[in-house]
Formats: C-alpha cells, structure tokens, sequence
C-alpha cells in the first residue's frame, strides 16, 4: 500500500489553557508536534506526512518541522472533523491507498504501533489502536450522584493513529459533513464499514491538560541503546576535472556520474545514518525521479539524515568513511574531509573517521572506472525507536 501520514494540529487547546498550543509547547526540548512527524516520517511504511494546522501557526509549525522531509501542512477548519476532510482532499489524486490519522497531542506513539494499525487494514476498512478499560465505570448526575454502574466488558480506550483505506474515509468524510463525531472511527462506522481494533500502547499518551505536561516532560525513556548503520555507494567516472569526496572539491582528470552532485562517500553515510535509525535510504527521501534534487549538493542529503536522527530523540556518536579507488588520492585532502563531515554533523571532529584504500588494482576501482565508499556509523536511541 502507498501510505499516507495526517497529523491533525489545528486545535487550540482550550482545555490546555495559556498562549501557546500545546502541539507547540517543549516537550523533552522539542516540540510536542515534532515528536509525531519525526516517527511517522521515518516510518519505512510511510510514503509522505502532512500535518493540518491552524491557519495563524504557520511559523511554529515550521520550527517545529524543520529539517523533516514532510508535506507542506494545510490550513484546518473549525471542528476537529473538518480539518481532517480537509487534509484528506488536500492529498486527493496523489495515489494513497492508504492513510494514518493521529492527533497530535499523542508525542509518544511508537513505530511499532504504526506497523500494527497498517496490519489490521489487510482485511478491514478502518484499524484503530485501543486498550481495554480497566477501572469501574460509573454514570453520575450533573451534582455528582451516581445513577449506575456500566458494565466495562468490551469496552476500549481508542489511541490514534487509526488508519483506513483513504478512499473510504474522504467519502466518509464528506458523507459526514456537519456531524459531531470524535474520531475518524465513528466516521467510518456511520457508514456502515468495519474497522478492527489492534493492540494499544499505554506510553501513547494524550496531553490534554497542563499537569499533563509536567508529567510527560522526561517520560521519554531516558535509556539509550547504540544502534550501527551501514552505508555503501557507487558511481562511475564521467568526462570532467574534479570529483566531491566529503564535500570536498578534489581535483581529478574526471568526475563522478550522479543525480545529484554524486559525492559517493556523503551518499553511503547519509544511507548509514538512515540505517541506523530504520529511515530506509537517500531514493526514499530524495527521489532521483524528482528534479528538484538534480546537481544538489550532497551536504542537504547527510545534514536530513542527521535532523532525522535528532528528531527520533538519538545522538550521533561516530562516524566511519571509507573511500575505495585507485585515484584520486584521498591522503592530501583527508583532513578537509574529516573537518567538512564534522561541520556538517556538527560533531567534534575526533568523532569523524575519514580513510581511503584501493582494491590492488581489480574490479571496476582497480580499472579506474569510478569511486566506491562505504560507511558505518554508531547512534545511541531511545530505546522505544
């Protein structure tokens, strides 16, 4: 399935209180916001995110995402229900089969709960994440008085996201128009279709009040586990007087063939960056059937790679090169290189490793027909990612 991300984050937080959204509001020193479109973008399942927001948030809305490769956000309208049908018909025509509906004031969902949602639409309409109830519940008057007991048997906390097929919910949606439903779940059901439960996860919590702040902040698992990535990338020796290793301009009686500016060794640890934190590759994020990114330099791929790796709450501890070519020689410049990696990855250069060796003269490096490089590097994540 083609799957589509909608991250609703128009609200204003009546209940929350104070001048700023809570969408907005730091959690763990980044945006509540930016929690949500960090895991959904990195999602392998996820071909593209769009968050719906209000339409006087664009600013924050763009702190909040910077250096996330995301769609660009839609305004929202005035209840809950219309900004998603707006957000929908503004992804009409582009292809989705499918499509992710998650509040934004839930930071804390996993790519686990992702991968499950997806799974329940193999046979449904809709697929919501739930927990089953667990304390009594009980009906009161407006003063309080109890006046029953509900049974608790088969009931369920519905989370977010909630996926479905997205044809059916935008006709939903649009079938629905003026009704004040809760969730994208009871949009599907007022028309009759099924939507399954799968299994919730109780860190997938809401902010809803302040306390809730207070309580979230540093509820973020503070354990983080070293993740490695590798990288490997290959391209071919063209007509031209210079090729880019590390962003380093080295002068050469050729130059590499690419999409973008091919510098081979950017490439592989912009891909082992990706690795590591399960984002997929450089073609997921900047397709080279796209144009925009033809001649780009290869510094916009690693420096997206190292804001993803932030925004998943992980910390680059140590990059590794390795450029495999019988020429250029990699030596004179090897210093440039490591300086340039470490600026991009704004790491102390001692935590950059830059080296180069041959392969004696066979296959196509020791023909000279082109440059490969690989890469691995070392993340530390939160242990839920």
């Amino acid at each position: 399935m083609k799957v589509a991300a909608l991250i609703v984050a128009a609200g204003r937080g009546t209940r929350f209180g104070g001048g700023l959204a809570k969408q907005y509001c730091l959690l763990d020193g980044r945006p509540v916001l930016r929690h949500s479109l960090a895991i959904l973008a990195a999602h392998p399942a996820v071909s593209a995110v769009r968050a719906v927001i209000h339409q006087d948030d664009r600013a924050l809305y763009d702190a909040a995402a910077s250096g996330l490769n995301v769609l660009d956000p839609v305004p929202g309208g005035a209840e809950r229900q219309e900004s998603v049908r707006l957000g929908l018909e503004s992804l009409e025509g582009m292809g989705f089969d499918a499509v992710l509906v998650h509040d934004a004031a839930r930071p804390f969902l996993s790519r686990a709960l992702v991968s499950r949602v997806l799974d329940g639409l193999a046979d449904a309409d809709g697929a919501v994440p739930g927990l089953p109830v667990a304390d009594t519940l009980k009906r009161a008057a407006a003063d309080g008085t109890i006046t029953a007991t509900v049974p608790r048997d088969s009931l369920w906390r519905a989370q977010t996201p909630q996926g479905f097929r997205f044809d059916t919910l935008l006709n939903a949606h649009r079938a629905g128009t003026g009704q004040a439903l809760t969730d994208d779940a009871a949009v599907i059901e007022a028309t009759g279709g099924r939507v399954c439960l799968v299994q919730g996860d109780e860190a997938n919590r809401k902010i809803t009040l302040p306390d809730d702040m207070t309580a979230f902040d540093g509820a973020a698992p503070a354990l983080l586990l070293p993740r490695v990535g590798f990288g490997f990338d290959v391209h071919g020796f063209v007509e031209g007087e210079s090729v880019t290793l590390c962003g380093v301009e080295v002068p050469h009686t050729a130059r590499l063939s690419g999409h973008s500016d091919a510098d081979v060794a950017l490439h592989a640890l912009a891909d082992a960056l990706y690795g590591a934190v399960g984002a997929g590759d450089i073609g997921r994020h900047f397709p080279p059937s796209d144009m925009r990114w033809k001649g780009a330099p290869s510094a916009l791929f690693l420096t997206h790679a190292r804001d993803m790796v932030r925004a998943l709450g992980g910390r680059i501890a140590h990059v590794d090169v390795t450029i495999i070519c019988e020429s250029p020689k990699v030596g004179p410049h090897r210093a440039a290189m490591v300086s340039r990696v470490a600026d991009l990855l704004e790491l102390p250069e001692e935590r950059v490793s830059v080296k180069a060796t041959t392969t004696e003269g066979l296959g196509f490096t020791g023909r000279r027909e082109g440059i490969a490089a690989q890469a691995v590097t070392t993340v530390l994540m939160p242990e839920t990612h």
